[in-house]
């Protein structure tokens, strides 16, 4: 497992409701809308460029 804090995008599997949260130093939480358990959607560690 990764030891340093890292950005993570997640999302909700029903209403698709994404936010960011720091990974180890925050659980994934539940869809405030829905109250669904959220997923991971993608490891915000590589820079991007459009």
């Amino acid at each position: 497992m990764r030891e340093k804090q890292e950005a993570i995008e997640i999302i909700c599997p029903k209403c698709k409701y994404t936010s960011i949260i720091y990974s180890p130093k925050e659980d994934v939480p539940k869809c405030p809308d829905c109250k669904r358990q959220m997923v991971i959607r993608e490891l915000l560690d590589e820079g991007k460029s459009y």
